[in-house]
């Protein structure tokens, strides 16, 4: 028994180290190009709508294919399939980083979307097979939120700095030994886990969902641009037609691609609902205006935009790994999803009303209160979206948080950058505020955990236990 717990213990240190990095990356390349658009642009002669797509084609092709990258790890295995995913994401920056014009880096930032979409729910379904609900978890999923919540503030980092001082090319290339690192650690837990479930993915939900997303991501886009062409509202239209097949579709499948039951579950309807406000404000929309504060508003470069970002990413950090899980020990997800909610709103209310003076006053200090509203919130909200949500089904519910984090991300965004702006970029952190404010009040709602009697500390496996591995 000693032994047989001394083999899971080691084996759940690789799960928690291939997931978080993998997650890390996955994160990081959402973000990494943005300080590096500039040079992208006046390297490879790219048009100002070709430059966007640099970052669209990794946008839609992660929020597309994401529910169905879900049920890819509930169908054939989360190492297997997270293995797979990180081979093609890792070969896809590789020829982005070589490529020879727009054509081809946007291409590769598509196929590195694709491929992030099955990357991303296996991560979070590995943590959820193998450390059983409760105290481990926890521990577990707070490691794995912060490195959620660093990648975006490093792949500005790295972002600004590796453009600066090598190229932007290197942006992408040095995903390669990144990638192949936890390919290997993925192997490793392919041997582990032993023989491989066999299922089936509904393809056809699939191609719908894809479709559904995409176009409503091109529309909102192109609409936050101020483009009311025809194809604009073509690209809608058909969005809301593939939406309603989708949802008929879904109702008479037998593998659907969000099973039913998991809409049954309060805490995770909940739950993905708060994610989704935290989204609009966290996932993109907190990097992209602070972006454009500090170096067009503010005069920085592009190495110290990229420093810039590390007060509120390492805050953000902190908070999440070590304080919330402690706190979140003594008290319940509600309440932290509603502390770290209002700390937040202050947060973003503070940069909203705060004098273009120096860095200290214009970025410092509101970042330290952002980050750790959004350390308190984001843990708590990532424990709670897998309230009794069964091993079958861990790929979906990941699936699920994933979507709301990428589609509340890209519809904040779309949405924010049509206000008209009296004050340059500092306008849309009011409404954040109130985004926010509303995730909050959603924490409220968010049910207690029903009573366990289980003991966290005994091996997998052993009586009573419910997390398998596959």
């Amino acid at each position: 028994m000693i032994r047989l717990y001394q083999r899971d213990v080691r084996a759940r240190r690789l799960v928690l180290w291939v997931s978080c990095v993998a997650q890390l990356l996955v994160v990081l390349d959402a973000s990494v190009m943005n300080v590096a658009l500039p040079s992208v642009r006046a390297d490879l002669e790219l048009s100002t709508v070709g430059t966007s797509w640099v970052v669209l084609a990794y946008t839609l092709g992660f929020a597309g294919l994401i529910l169905a990258g879900a049920r890819l790890a509930d169908s054939f295995g989360a190492p297997r399939v997270l293995l797979w995913g990180v081979l093609v994401f890792t070969a896809a920056s590789v020829v982005g980083g070589l490529a020879p014009g727009g054509g081809v880096l946007i291409a590769a930032r598509a196929a590195q979307g694709v491929s992030a979409a099955v990357l991303a729910p296996a991560t979070f379904s590995l943590l959820t097979l193998w450390f059983p609900e409760g105290r481990q978890r926890v521990r577990a999923v707070a490691i794995w939120t912060g490195a959620s919540l660093a990648g975006g503030g490093l792949g500005n980092v790295l972002s600004g700095l590796l453009t600066e001082y090598v190229s932007w090319r290197s942006v992408l290339l040095i995903n390669l030994p990144i990638g192949l690192a936890v390919a290997a650690g993925a192997y490793g837990l392919i041997r582990a886990s032993g023989r491989a479930p066999r299922g089936r993915v509904d393809v056809s939900g699939s191609v719908l969902v894809t479709g559904a997303f995409a176009t409503a991501a091109y529309a909102v886009s192109t609409i936050s641009e101020g483009d009311t062409s025809r194809l604009t509202l073509v690209s809608a239209v058909a969005s809301v037609v593939l939406f309603i097949l989708l949802a008929i579709q879904q109702r008479t499948s037998r593998l659907p691609l969000v099973p039913s039951r998991l809409w049954r579950n309060r805490a995770v309807l909940i739950g993905n609902g708060a994610i989704l406000l935290a989204g609009a404000c966290f996932q993109v929309a907190l990097w992209y205006f602070l972006t454009f504060l500090i170096q067009q508003e503010m005069g920085y470069s592009a190495a110290a935009t990229g420093l810039g970002f590390l007060p509120l990413t390492v805050v953000m950090l902190v908070v999440s790994t070590w304080g919330a899980p402690w706190l979140l020990e003594r008290h319940s997800v509600r309440g932290l999803v509603v502390t770290g909610s209002a700390v937040a709103a202050l947060g973003f209310l503070v940069q909203w009303l705060v004098p273009v003076v120096n860095y200290p006053v214009t970025i410092l200090l509101p970042s330290v209160i952002i980050g750790i509203g959004g350390g308190l919130l984001n843990m708590p909200l990532a424990a709670a979206v897998t309230q009794g949500v069964q091993d079958r089904d861990a790929g979906a519910a990941s699936g699920l948080m994933n979507t709301g984090k990428q589609f509340g991300g890209a519809i904040g965004l779309a949405a924010l950058t049509t206000l008209p702006s009296a004050s340059g970029y500092q306008d849309p952190f009011v409404i954040m505020a109130a985004l926010i404010a509303g995730a909050g009040l959603l924490g409220f709602l968010i049910p207690r955990p029903a009573p366990r009697n289980t003991d966290d500390d005994r091996p997998l496996g052993a009586a009573g236990g419910s997390n398998v591995p596959r």
